[in-house]
Parts: structure tokens; sequence; C-alpha cells
């Protein structure tokens, strides 16, 4: 007899649909597995063996074949147990084929018969419900981020029986359903306030800039300058998240196994804050099976690197191209996975390695200086839209007593530039000025004779790539979006100038 159970598998961060076929034949007791499944899955003859057994069902004594289809798509994880067994027992005419047409189960089975928490299962679930499937049948401790997709029945199962006696109109296991509204608004968080920093100011209108344009941004500076301090406070002045990029985040955080069932729904804008010592392939992903790595759990929001000199080169230099193509690209021999990675990135540094260079107290060597500094190389150096000075604080600037601008009042600022930038593109593939293309540049960013004048000798100066020519003309439209001006002014441009020429100063 035959059974087919449909199931899902995750490709990225998406999900596609699995056949669970299960046929029961004459012939020496076997359990054959087909349809390329990793070893996880083929230790599911003895979880789902003993999982029906101890639920009370009599486990065939037969010959049994199970296919996962399509053949060709490599099958990882122990999802699969719930449709196998639940396979098997309608093969057995323990429940009604009929019952189990255009449903979706997915779940890793206990040797008690207990279905256990998967990752993965927002993507799977919203995949499959793009493609008509409508019932889901998900572990209990996921049913809250199964139900996340609007107009998906989902049921949560906590037992192979429960499930069982569902399908046969014994007992009834009620459909999750959701409090949207809950579930898009935030709950109150306490974030650092910009508030809290006294002087550095120069560096706080850079954030601005960097926050309403999402451009990269680089700071340098000596240690205690406040460089990791007004980091951590960029998340206050990020705009939120639309619900469709929390969904999106969201399925991002379920594939690396990061949702509880305090934030199911991942509702602000990530701010990660890797170590130094990350390797390459945590930083963008990848592994024996691959998983999203930094860059892709900062996907819209900001990723931070401290103390930039110290990553690894092969670190820093495997984020050039993310930055360019926003999405990650990993390569297996089974095949190629794609993760997104539209992330902002802010860096930290200090000018040499002791960090206090032109003061008395450094005492480190033109070479030493060239070593650390010669760690970052030209390429990732010019995809960092604005480049800003931290200076050291002086003892006046923490006595002063006037309040400093707020996070709330920075955010005002965002918000209003960025419904600016979604007004000017509605009819554009983009939404922030860092997205624009060339050709796109040309038209939103036209220039006048005297700020012409201006860009050609800061371009022949400071020798500038057509990247870095690009990158002035990108921030220059958002410092212009800030002061409500429709074109970029001489003032606009000489500001923007003095955000790419610190690595002159500093020889990096």
């Amino acid at each position: 007899m035959l059974s087919t159970v449909l199931s899902s598998g995750i490709l990225g961060v998406d999900g596609f649909l699995v056949e669970v076929q299960v046929d029961i034949g004459t012939g020496l007791p076997a359990i054959d597995l087909a349809g390329l499944p990793d070893s996880a899955i083929k230790e599911a003859r003895e979880r789902v063996r003993t999982a029906i057994k101890n639920s009370g069902y009599t486990f065939p004594v037969k010959r049994i074949t199970i296919n996962l289809a399509p053949a060709d798509w490599k099958k990882e994880g122990a999802t699969y147990d719930l449709p196998i067994a639940v396979g098997i027992l309608a093969c057995c005419g323990l429940v009604p084929q009929e019952k189990l047409k255009g449903c979706l189960l997915i779940g890793e089975l206990s040797l008690d018969g207990s279905v256990r928490k998967g990752n993965g299962i927002l993507p799977m679930v919203h995949s499959a419900f793009q493609k008509g499937i409508r019932t889901f049948f998900v572990p209990e401790e996921n049913k809250e981020e199964a139900a996340l997709v609007q107009g998906a029945e989902v049921y949560g199962v906590k037992h192979l029986v429960e499930l069982m006696e569902h399908l046969n109109g014994l007992t009834e296991i009620r459909p999750c359903v959701v409090n949207w509204q809950e579930a898009v608004e935030a709950t109150e968080e306490v974030l650092p306030d910009f508030a809290d920093v006294k002087g550095q100011e120069t560096v706080k209108r850079a954030m601005l800039i960097a926050a309403a344009g999402r451009h990269n941004l680089l700071m340098v500076g000596p240690p205690g300058s406040g460089k990791t301090m007004l980091a951590r406070r960029l998340p206050s002045i990020l705009p939120d998240l639309t619900f469709e990029e929390c969904i999106e985040l969201t399925k991002i955080y379920s594939v690396s196994g990061l949702l509880t069932n305090k934030n199911t729904l991942i509702r602000k804008r990530p701010f990660r804050s890797p170590h130094h010592t990350i390797s390459a392939t945590a930083l963008t992903g990848g592994g024996r099976m691959p998983k999203p790595g930094e860059i892709s759990l900062a996907h819209k929001g900001a990723l931070f690197l401290d103390e930039l000199p110290e990553f690894t080169r092969s670190a820093l230099e495997i984020m050039r191209q993310p930055l360019e193509e926003k999405k990650v690209t990993i390569s297996r021999v089974n095949g190629t996975v794609t993760y997104p990675s539209d992330f902002m990135l802010v860096a930290a540094m200090n000018p040499c390695p002791c960090g206090y260079l032109g003061e008395e107290r450094c005492h480190c060597t033109q070479s030493e200086i060239a070593r650390y500094s010669g760690k970052i190389s030209g390429p990732l150096l010019d995809r960092m839209d604005i480049q800003v000075e931290a200076a050291a604080i002086g003892y006046d600037d923490l006595q002063q007593s006037r309040p400093s601008v707020s996070s709330a009042q920075m955010k005002e600022e965002v918000l209003r530039v960025q419904e600016i930038q979604q007004r000017r593109y509605e009819k554009e593939a983009i939404s922030y000025n860092s997205e624009l293309t060339p050709a796109l540049i040309e038209q939103y960013c036209p220039l006048g004779a005297k700020e012409q004048a201006l860009l050609r000798t800061a371009f022949d100066r400071l020798q500038l790539s057509a990247r870095g020519y690009h990158k002035i003309l990108k921030v220059a439209r958002t410092v212009a979006d800030l002061d409500g001006a429709k074109e970029i002014s001489v003032q606009h441009l000489a500001e923007v100038i003095q955000y790419r020429s610190l690595d002159r100063k500093y020889r990096l």
C-alpha cells in the first residue's frame, strides 16, 4: 500500500516542498530510505520505529520503502520524522489518506512519540503557503512562529497520538491564532540614548547622515573617545521595520535556530557586534551544513566591527562582495545557497597600535603604524561611505551642562529623510540613497557648475576612484535631504568631502 504525506525542506532561507512517499510491501523486514537523505534522516528509522511502538501502535514487520521527492535535492535535518511516521500509519490503514491531502507535516519525534521543536519552521510554512498549502501541523513550540503566515491554518502538535486522534476525528487540536496587532507592535525596549554622550557632535552628525541614507561608517579615534558607546546607540535612531521586513528577518533567525517564544517575530532592526576573533565562515555563513553568518543576521540592520584592524584579513576581504550585492552566495558540492545580507557596516579603529598617534605617549614606529593601518585594504576602505574622526574627549566636554541632542530628536530627522527618499524612489527598485546606481545618480544627483568644480578638485587631490566619486554624491544627496534642499549645493559637497579625507590624514 502507498501513502503520500507533504513535508518541507530548507534551501537558504526559503523552503521547498517534499513528498514523503511510503510503501509497505512483502519481503524481508527492512526500512529503505531514498531521496538524498542526510545522516539525521537515515537515523529516523529507529526514532520512528520506537516512537510508533511507544505511542501504542503496532509497527509493521514488513519491507518499508520511503522516498523523499524530489530525489535530486539534498534533504537535511530530523523534521521529516513526523510525516514518515504518519505515512507508515496511513499505509497500515490507521488514518484515512484523504485526511492528509493539502496538509503539510513538520516535526522531529522523540522516542516516546512527543514532537520536538525544530528550526526553519517559518520559511517552510511561508514557502508552502505561497504554493497553495493552507493546513500545517508543526511542533507545539513552533506554532506561533508558523502562524505568522497570515491565512495559514496552523496546528501545534505535542504528541504523535494527539495528531492521529485529531486526523481520525476523535479529538480536536485548536488552530493557533496570532494577535496581529501585538505581533506588529514592538515591545517597549529601553535603548541607549545619544543624549548620554558628551561632546562628539561631529560624530553624531555623521551617524545621523549614515542612518538617514543607510551609509557605511568608519570611526577613527583614540581609546576612550566613545566610538563603541556611539555605535551602540545607533539602533535607537534607525527607522522601524515594516511587517514584510519583520517576516524576512524572522525567517533568517528561524533557520539559524535563534528564535525563542519571547521573540517569535523579530521587531527591531538587528545590531550585531561580533568579536574580532570571528572566522570568515562565521562572519559570512557556511559550514558543512550551511547556516547564515553574522552579515545575514545583521540583514536590514547594522553590523558593528570594533577594533577593525584586529579582524583577520580574510574575514574583512570576504565582506567586499556582500557589501555591493546585498547577498552572500555559498557554494557546496550538493548545491548553492544564497542568504540576504543587506546591512549597514559600522566600524571603529584606533589611528595606530597604541591608539595615541600624535601624542607624546605614542611610541609607535612608522613601520608599526604602516603595518597596523595596512590591515585595512584600499578596496574595503573605499566602501566606507563616511569616515569620521572621534577626537579625544576633553574635561570641558564632560562638564558641559547644556542638553545634548537625544535619540528621539535624531530619529525624527531620520524618519523625515526616509519619507523623502520613499517618495523620490517610489517608481524605482530602491529605497535609500545608498542604493543609487550610476544611472540613477545622474538622474537624482545633478550638480551645478560650482559644485562640479569643487568635486573635480576633490577628485584630483584625494585621488578618488569611480566608487569614491559615486559615494560622495550619494552621501551628498542625503545631506541635502537633511537640509530639506532639492539640489546638492557646495556646502553639502564640502561637508561630505571632509568625510572622505580621513584616510589620507592617518594614511590608512
